[in-house]
């Protein structure tokens, strides 16, 4: 009788022990689990630095154990290939890509570890995902694409009386050439030209900013990553020349562009950083995660900047947010 009974009590224990073990590490909710985040950003600015701190923010607001691996391929898309086949190869269980060449390198490293994106000004042209609704693969993200960002700020320019616009861009970058075309066809539309010249490297920005001094009413820097990330080559020559400087995200208005229709980058960060807790808390897929855009536009001009240019904000009608 006995040897039944504690045979009868082993067996109780075993299975609690198995279904206790069992429950203790619920992956399917994320719950006491370590995840691994690979953060591959293309270049260190402002913007792209405000995105991954929303990124990580709404990680931690989620709750969830993440280690990060933040990388900066600088610019080099070696750097960058080499930096997504790398966390393929760790087996992170979730890949950040911050632009859109970071975004193109992850997705081509792997099918299977989920991608999430921001600062993609268009993911369906990079081939990234097929539409905003239905991204089928395993890449999802945000959009810093607002659709009424780039028709309002060449409608602005015409508005303040200027025709020629030169703009300076790396046409390598899949993202800068899709603006830049969008800039062109807005500026046909009201009778304004667009002097385009392009940069491989930040190290050219300075000179070809120079290139469209007395030729040019205003200069149109859109979101471009190797321009943005040697912004300050342009503010100079706005200054010095006495150029308006429009640009295409707020951080650049805080480093000295005139004016822009934008969002915050730490909020485009932040909705990518919830769609991560989406797949990694949830256990949500992928393919059922749309595409997101931004959520406010914005009109911002910086005092000083149009002083420095000679620029009479007087003559701009529009509601707007002032900065000094």
């Amino acid at each position: 009788m006995m040897k039944k009974r504690w045979l009868g009590l082993t067996l109780a224990m075993g299975i609690s022990m198995i279904l206790t073990a069992c429950g203790s590490d619920d992956t399917s909710s994320g719950e006491g689990k370590t995840f691994k985040v690979g953060i591959s950003q293309y270049v260190e600015h402002p913007s792209l630095d405000e995105a991954t701190k929303g990124f990580k923010k709404a990680i931690e607001d989620a709750g969830l154990e993440v280690k990060f691996d933040e990388q900066n391929a600088q610019g080099d898309a070696t750097n960058n290939q080499t930096i997504a086949t790398n966390f393929a190869g760790d087996g992170v269980d979730l890949i950040f890509a911050n632009a859109t060449p970071s975004a193109l390198s992850a997705a081509n490293a792997t099918k299977d570890i989920p991608v999430v994106f921001t600062s993609v000004t268009d993911p369906v042209g990079a081939e990234l995902v097929k539409d905003f609704e239905t991204p089928e693969k395993n890449v999802t993200g945000t959009t810093d694409s607002h659709p009424e960002a780039i028709p309002n700020t060449v409608k602005l320019m015409a508005d303040m009386g200027y025709k020629k616009i030169g703009t300076v861009y790396n046409s390598g970058e899949q993202n800068s050439e899709v603006q830049v075309k969008q800039a062109e066809e807005e500026a046909k539309k009201l009778g304004l030209t667009l002097n385009k010249v392009s940069v491989a490297t930040s190290a050219e920005v300075k000179q070809a900013a120079e290139s469209l001094a007395g030729s040019v009413d205003a200069i149109f820097i859109v979101t471009d990553n190797t321009v943005v990330s040697a912004l300050e080559s342009v503010t100079s020559v706005a200054e010095a020349e006495g150029i308006p400087l429009f640009v295409g995200e707020l951080d650049s208005v805080e480093r000295g562009g005139f004016a822009a229709y934008g969002f915050s980058y730490y909020d485009i960060g932040y909705q990518a950083g919830e769609q991560a807790v989406q797949i990694l808390k949830e256990d949500k897929e992928v393919k059922d995660i749309p595409v997101e855009v931004p959520e406010d536009l914005k009109l911002v001009i910086n005092k000083s900047a149009a002083e420095k240019m000679g620029v009479d904000v007087d003559s701009i009608k529009e509601e707007a947010e002032y900065i000094e």
